[in-house]
């Protein structure tokens, strides 16, 4: 069954979620070694010593040959299926652009090679390794398609291997349905582009207005194309325009939600095989028990199930502090956690500000000459708030409270150095911790109530699994497309760069 992977719209309530852990496989305990025998004093006078044995050479084990697949011969039916099968295929999965032609080899070894280059392609990208920037911490898993692709022509399933290939995701085949009907906007000639002028609302009426219901019922089929008037249809349908393109739904189209209505339908189609290309770095199969945060959304989910169970806004990277993708695992809970500045931000943000400012607002200088730093007491002032939650990588990043709360009132909430901000920390808190006696809610709060750090080690079976994605496309469950913007740039630099690799291996090809 495909995993559900669904950005959670509403934000659900942390607190009444039941989050219960598949406990973790019991370590197998090495057994005892055997103890040396304790040595006979030797007496005396000595006994002639025997003569010394040379050393038992322990025989080495023969060093396995690697097994070698020759590549399948294909019958001739077997290579017009792969003719056929190989283009569809490659176009379904947004492997290429509708504009780009495909040619084929004639022979049977060409086609395999062929058959192999797009299994790797669908199944773990297109990306060498290193195409990836270092902010891109998720890799996809090696993956060898010929005994897979030899077995299938050997019992005649290609067309079965074929559709086996993709993301085993929910995710990832509502991307791929969007794809089918964005192109279909493309090849119909896409949207019109909408004029600027003031602000439309409820009650405008002209060309403009007549011009913006064309648009919208272009992405949306309850939109009627006929009409002058901005009525309350066409106000609802503003509202789910804007809530598609994470803007503040407020039912006026003013210049961030024209400037979203006017992005072409063929950058729309650029974005869907983008975020197709990041489902294929991701494991074949995701722990049914995660957190997972859409940076460009800047929204946090908790899976239980394969189910979202709740969701909190949050606050990401802003770009220059870009949040990282990667995948980890949250080992820890600090309560009262201080913050150690780092040094790059302590430099540009707080050092200028002088001693006087630091003292008031909580810092001490650690150390001295080149090697100070800054530290800021726990408590209500840190800018970790009251929660940090640490899961090991090495950017350094960690989800985190915050005693600043206005930042997620905004539906642009990119504005961290980095980090991950959450909007109620406490209920997660709670969440991870329900298996642990000592660390019942009232144990918290009490806790909660000073100043002193506490580091809470999560049992081995309540450790959850995190991932920091990045979503700029996305279908909800009713299948309608999602987008977002793409705050750093990474959806063009992916485009370019397996365009570029595409590119490469034409010409290794020809």
């Amino acid at each position: 069954m495909a995993t559900a992977i669904v950005l959670a719209s509403m934000a659900a309530s942390p607190a009444a979620a039941q989050f219960r852990l598949i406990p973790a496989a019991k370590p197998q305990q090495a057994k005892p070694q055997a103890q040396p025998p304790a040595a006979t004093p030797t007496p005396t006078p000595p006994p002639a010593a025997p003569a010394a044995q040379p050393p038992q050479a322990v025989p080495t084990p023969p060093i396995q040959p690697r097994q070698v697949i020759p590549l399948p011969v294909l019958s001739s039916r077997q290579m017009a299926e792969l003719r056929q099968l190989l283009p569809e295929a490659g176009l379904a999965q947004g492997l290429r652009r509708m504009t780009s032609t495909v040619s084929l080899p004639n022979d049977s070894d060409g086609l395999v090679r062929a058959a192999l280059d797009y299994a790797r392609a669908v199944h773990s990208g297109r990306l060498d390794s290193s195409d990836f920037i270092n902010d891109w911490g998720l890799r996809p898993a090696a993956f060898d398609p010929l005994p897979g692709f030899a077995d299938a022509v050997k019992r005649d399933r290609i067309a079965a291997w074929v559709r086996s290939l993709p993301p085993p995701y929910a995710g990832y085949d509502g991307l791929e349905k969007g794809l089918v009907a964005y192109r279909a906007i493309l090849t119909a000639g896409g949207w019109p582009k909408l004029t600027p002028g003031p602000d439309l609302g409820k009650g405008a009426s002209g060309a403009r207005v007549r011009a913006l219901r064309k648009r919208l019922a272009v992405e949306d089929k309850q939109v009627a194309t006929s009409g002058d008037t901005f009525d309350q249809d066409l106000q609802d349908a503003v509202l789910r325009a804007q809530r598609r393109y994470g803007l503040r739904p407020t039912g006026v189209v003013s210049t961030g939600t024209l400037a979203a209505l006017n992005v072409p339908v063929e950058a729309r189609v650029r974005q869907i095989m983008a975020n197709m290309e990041r489902w294929r770095w991701l494991p074949q199969e995701l722990p049914a028990k995660r957190i997972q945060v859409n940076i460009a959304a800047a929204v946090m989910t908790v899976f239980e199930g394969d189910s979202p169970i709740a969701s909190m806004k949050a606050v990401t990277g802003r770009p220059g502090n870009e949040t990282p993708m990667l995948q980890s695992r949250i080992h820890s809970i600090v309560l009262n956690p201080p913050w150690n500045v780092p040094s790059g931000i302590a430099a540009k943000e707080l050092w200028p500000k002088g001693e006087g400012y630091l003292k008031a607002h909580g810092y001490r200088i650690i150390g001295t000459g080149p090697d100070r730093r800054l530290q800021q007491e726990s408590g209500p002032r840190s800018a970790l708030g009251r929660f940090k939650f640490d899961f090991d990588n090495p950017y350094a990043v960690y989800l985190h409270d915050t005693p600043v709360q206005s930042g997620f009132n905004s539906y642009s909430r990119l504005d961290s150095h980095g980090c991950v901000r959450l909007e109620k920390p406490g209920p997660l808190a709670e969440l991870l911790l329900k298996n642990d006696p000592n660390w019942q809610p009232d144990a918290i709060a009490a806790q909660l109530e000073g100043t002193k750090t506490v580091r809470v080690r999560l049992a081995d079976a309540d450790q959850v699994a995190v991932y920091l994605l990045y979503w700029t496309a996305f279908a909800s469950s009713d299948g309608t497309m999602n987008f977002r913007d793409d705050p750093y740039g990474w959806d063009k630099l992916l485009a370019d760069k397996i365009e570029a690799r595409a590119a490469v291996s034409a010409a290794t090809a020809s």
